[in-house]
């Protein structure tokens, strides 16, 4: 049995929101098949893609970090955090030359940051950070595109593959966002949202600064509609439809970071209802009314069911090959245009359940 506790309920059945379907034409302008392949490189197709890659890399020495989960720290430590191995005093030095940039901007060390923020890093030298050298192989970059589920000139759309970083940091060399821009330096990529490394699914990114501005504004005024599936253990209660119980975030001994319910922390709200029930295993469609960090696998777990596959939040038993939760879909609003996209469950998902 799996130990936990189960959440008071709050409120009743879901409730859908009306989005107006946007079907695109063309096709560098339509919604594309959303595959649940990946194409994976392994370390010697990423040391072929460094070797042809030098080049490349060596014309565009400038970086630009966005910001995302380290919304509110100071410039300092935002960039202490991001170029590991780099000496304290040679990023105070590039601040206080202004050779770091935020939106374009001079800042003071003590700035404090704001989601969506674009800071620029100048040059590093070679062996500076064990980030900077790190390429991405261009099997990825044409896997994420081959299998986008939407772009224009504004906005991509990807079907995200699980264990694949959104962006770089935290020992990850390089992710979603770092591949776009190095192999289309032309195009201002910049993450509107974030999803764990190892949840697939719609992910969407601006192509400019208007495009992320309007996306953030809305992701952060919750304007925006997301559904995840997941699998979850155990025989969900079909009486539990919402979990609302605020998340607060720590840092355990080795450093990384967990979250957890904890009357301290932030307002959390995921409404969940009954896709299917098994003997051992529950589908689930998850709607998260706010954008906390592992929301709904917190919530998950609180609620005594762990979301099958996680490996921070499950106890043993229900650890699986990857964690079983994909945003299926994901509505919002740009240029005036309600649109809606889909990405299709995994196959690691449609093998898991019953085929009846």
């Amino acid at each position: 049995m799996l130990g936990a506790w189960l959440l008071n309920l709050l409120g009743g059945p879901l409730r859908a929101e009306p989005v107006a379907t946007f079907k695109p034409r063309g096709r560098d302008h339509s919604t594309m098949p959303a595959s649940c392949s990946i194409v994976c490189a392994d370390a010697a197709q990423a040391g072929h893609a460094a070797q042809a890659g030098r080049d490349h890399a060596a014309a565009q020495p400038v970086r630009m970090l966005t910001v995302d989960a380290e919304q509110g720290q100071r410039l300092d430590n935002f960039l202490l955090g991001r170029l590991k191995g780099v000496p304290r005093s040679r990023v105070y030095r590039m601040v206080r030359r202004g050779e770091v940039r935020v939106n374009g901007a001079r800042a003071r060390p003590s700035a404090r940051l704001a989601r969506g923020d674009q800071v620029r890093v100048p040059p590093l030298r070679a062996g500076a950070t064990g980030e900077a050298q790190a390429l991405a192989p261009a099997a990825l970059f044409e896997s994420l595109l081959d299998n986008a589920v939407y772009q224009d000139r504004d906005l991509l759309v990807l079907d995200k593959p699980s264990g694949v970083a959104a962006h770089g940091g935290s020992g990850v060399s390089f992710g979603v966002v770092e591949t776009l821009r190095q192999f289309d330096p032309g195009v201002g990529y910049a993450l509107a949202h974030r999803l764990d490394r190892d949840t697939s699914g719609c992910l969407a990114v601006a192509r400019n600064r208007p495009a992320l501005l309007a996306l953030n504004a809305q992701f952060r005024h919750g304007r925006v509609g997301k559904r995840y599936d997941l699998l979850v253990a155990g025989r969900w209660p079909r009486r539990l439809r919402r979990v609302d119980e605020p998340l607060e975030r720590f840092v355990l001994g080795n450093g990384e970071r967990r979250v957890r319910v904890s009357s301290n922390g932030d307002a959390a709200r995921t409404d969940f209802s009954i896709l299917g029930r098994f003997e051992d295993f529950t589908w689930l469609a998850a709607h998260p009314k706010t954008g906390r960090t592992h929301q709904i696998r917190v919530h998950a777990a609180a609620a005594g069911h762990p979301i099958l596959g996680d490996d921070k939040y499950a106890p043993r038993q229900a650890r699986r090959t990857r964690l079983m939760l994909h945003a299926s879909r994901l509505s919002l609003t740009l240029n005036g245009r309600a649109m809606r996209f889909s990405a299709p469950l995994p196959a690691e998902f449609r093998r898991a359940l019953p085929e009846d």
